[in-house]
């Protein structure tokens, strides 16, 4: 069994031995906002519907593997409080589920399995050094180097989202001007309603959010949309982000001298609004013996990352 905890969305997922998908239940994480254990019996509930529709019993069931922003503490098998699951403060959810059903479980952060599904399945097949970078709700990096995933001292490796950037921006990861403020669902929404504000406060119109009443509903999707159909607003807005992740992308090039980085949600759907833009600041700002040796790809797997990657957590593929 996989769970794949989001920001936006949840999954638990039904899978065999080869990682292929038997089964999944998805439901709206906020929904439980700043309700966690009432969110872990909606999972424990989800678990045993789908066995009990399976037929298959508890004694058939491997393992259960959780894929969830960070910050985590994998030795204890605590979620600590992710910035994009508020209320979910120093919940011990693998012991809690392991009390549950009486079966091993694992927890790992979900840019880490993400990175690990990629490497296996999708666009890092075959790479020694890669970096993946969630791009959804938040922005995490998972890293492969020399072959191995790599964690850290106490498995913190990859808060890339908590970065400083700028010196001002909007807020990620509790800190204004971060990598995760410019770089993420939640950051590109609080950079349009910066932007768009600005622009109604002036007395220009804002096609897609023609009105300071629909400044609070305004996603990160509609200004993606808009940009596609090529509203100038939009289209601005994006163009901060890109550049931004640029930056962030030059800095990780620097450092780490990947292979590959590859990049999920965000980007994946809006390839052609971000390439462009962040190839000219990586050009810019790197080293060019490294970035020639870098290729930036979209996730392969798509929306179905999180199921490969919560399988790979149960299953200890590439976790060692």
């Amino acid at each position: 069994m996989g769970i794949d905890v989001g920001g936006t969305k949840t999954a638990v997922i039904l899978g065999d031995t080869k990682v292929n998908v038997i089964d999944r239940i998805e439901y709206s994480t906020k929904e439980f906002d700043k309700q966690p254990m009432e969110m872990i019996n909606k999972m424990i509930q989800t678990i045993k519907d789908v066995l009990q529709n399976h037929k298959i019993t508890l004694e058939e069931v491997r393992s259960i593997g959780i894929s969830s922003g960070g910050p985590l503490d994998l030795e204890k098998g605590i979620i600590l409080s992710p910035p994009n699951l508020p209320g979910w403060d120093e919940i011990p959810i693998v012991d809690i589920l392991s009390n549950e059903f009486n079966v091993p479980v694992y927890l790992e952060n979900d840019a880490n399995a993400g990175a690990v599904a990629e490497w296996n399945f999708g666009s890092g097949v075959g790479c020694k050094n890669l970096i993946f970078l969630t791009f959804g709700t938040g922005m995490g990096a998972g890293l492969i180097l020399d072959g191995k995933l790599y964690r850290g001292t106490n498995g913190m490796a990859g808060e890339v989202g908590h970065i400083r950037l700028a010196k001002d921006g909007p807020v990620g990861y509790g800190k204004k001007g971060s990598f995760e403020g410019f770089c993420s669902g939640g950051g590109i929404t609080r950079l349009a309603q910066i932007e768009i504000s600005k622009r109604l406060s002036n007395g220009e119109s804002v096609e897609f959010c023609p009105s300071f009443d629909m400044l609070s509903k305004i996603t990160a999707e509609d200004v993606a949309v808009a940009a596609q159909k090529g509203d100038k607003v939009a289209l601005e807005i994006i163009k901060i982000s890109a550049e931004y992740l640029g930056l962030a992308l030059s800095i990780l090039i620097d450092i780490l001298n990947p292979e590959k980085i590859i990049l999920g949600t965000i980007f994946t759907k809006n390839e052609s609004l971000f390439r462009k833009i962040v190839e000219e600041v990586i050009k810019r700002e790197a080293l060019e013996i490294s970035a020639g040796v870098c290729k930036i790809q979209p996730s392969k797997l798509g929306n179905k990352i999180g199921d490969y990657a919560a399988l790979s957590v149960a299953l200890r593929i590439g976790m060692e």
